[in-house]
């Protein structure tokens, strides 16, 4: 692990990991409050990296220090939760040593239900003999080769703050210094202008990134949706539809294009091409392994609930009531969907949650 300032998580990132590894190696890139004396009750193994404005250089340090035959890696305020732990256990138990990568699932973000929202797939557990490097400044990523194994098991992301400047600022401090960026380098630097309102900025370098053809296909899809966003936030309709299109050249149609899609045609009122493009995001099911960023409510409940009002709209309110049920499944107490569920069942006679012929 790579740490700094990591008093409030570090502990129980530790606690949920420290009786299933051998050795643990924190490098410390400069804390000034007691994240040392926390990660002391679990290791002695604790090093000191001059932070140089470089991830992938303080990853690799930390990589370095390792001495057994797999290296896990984890952020301070990841955890594994009591059934990721069990089959962690089970994997150390019957992992082939053929397998050069465990991918892990990364739940990033969570509704108020519990459901997970927000996930991707990252190499987490690595063959050391292999000697896999981290690879950029920010936004850093492990190059791995070999005999890849997916597992089913999830690190939660469980985040108390965030420097929201500090990507920014490393991606503009490198962009004044003249530095030739990677097709990855414009693509998270897009990303972070873009997350900071600054979407003219982040358009010119989502195109720039798409331009170079050199892109990863997930990160071009993405890339696409992300200029929809830009586009609808500056109030550039067609060109988000433009956007969102886009992505169609990469690859089969994914649950947010498809969600974008129809949100665009229920606005321009076209209720029927909006109910097939949100009849297709809850049909479309990922490959297992696939390692691109993925937001559930885009294939569960939220085209369920568009659909609920694209019926209402076209008048076929026994297909809304089942769709708006359909999307109560994943969100119980939904306050929205509770109002149409009381809405339906009167203008159709439904009593005890029975429809009535």
């Amino acid at each position: 692990m790579i740490v700094r300032n990591e008093e409030d998580t570090i502990g129980r990132c530790l606690s949920s990991v420290y009786d299933l590894v051998e050795e643990i190696n924190i490098v410390d890139t400069g804390s000034t409050d007691r994240t040392k004396e926390i990660v002391s009750r679990y290791t002695d193994r604790i090093y000191d990296f001059v932070w140089i404005q470089d991830f992938a250089a303080a990853r690799n340090y930390a990589f370095s220090q390792a001495t057994k035959p797999y290296i896990l890696w984890l952020d301070a305020d990841d955890v594994l939760q009591e059934a990721d732990r069990k089959k962690f256990a089970e994997l150390k138990q019957t992992l082939d040593p053929s397998i050069d990568s465990v991918t892990m699932k990364y739940d990033l973000a969570f509704d108020e239900y519990g459901n997970v929202i927000s996930s991707l797939r990252r190499n987490r557990l690595v063959k050391r003999a292999n000697g896999f490097k981290w690879i950029g400044p920010v936004h850093e990523y492990l190059e791995v080769g070999g005999h890849i194994y997916d597992s089913d098991i999830s690190v939660t992301h469980s985040s108390l703050h965030h420097d929201s400047d500090r990507n920014l600022n490393i991606y503009e401090a490198r962009e004044q210094a003249g530095e030739d960026f990677s097709p990855r380098d414009l693509y998270y630097f897009a990303n972070e202008l873009l997350d900071h309102k600054k979407y003219e900025k982040a358009i010119a370098y989502y195109h720039r990134f798409l331009a170079t053809g050199l892109g990863w296909v997930e990160d071009n899809i993405a890339a696409c949706g992300k200029l929809a966003d830009a586009y609808t936030h500056l109030g550039h309709k067609d060109k988000a539809l433009e956007s969102t299109l886009r992505t169609l050249q990469y690859g089969s149609p994914r649950p947010e294009a498809c969600c974008r899609l129809g949100y665009y045609f229920l606005n321009e009122q076209d209720y029927r091409s909006a109910v097939f493009w949100y009849e297709l995001a809850t049909q479309i099911r990922l490959p297992a392994g696939h390692l691109g960023l993925a937001h559930a409510a885009c294939s569960t409940w939220l085209p369920h609930l568009q659909l609920c009002v694209c019926y209402d709209r076209l008048g076929e309110h026994k297909l809304a009531y089942r769709h708006n049920e359909q999307a109560l499944a994943y969100r119980p107490t939904d306050k929205r969907m509770l109002q149409n569920k009381s809405y339906f069942e009167t203008i159709l006679g439904i009593s005890g949650g029975q429809e009535q012929e």
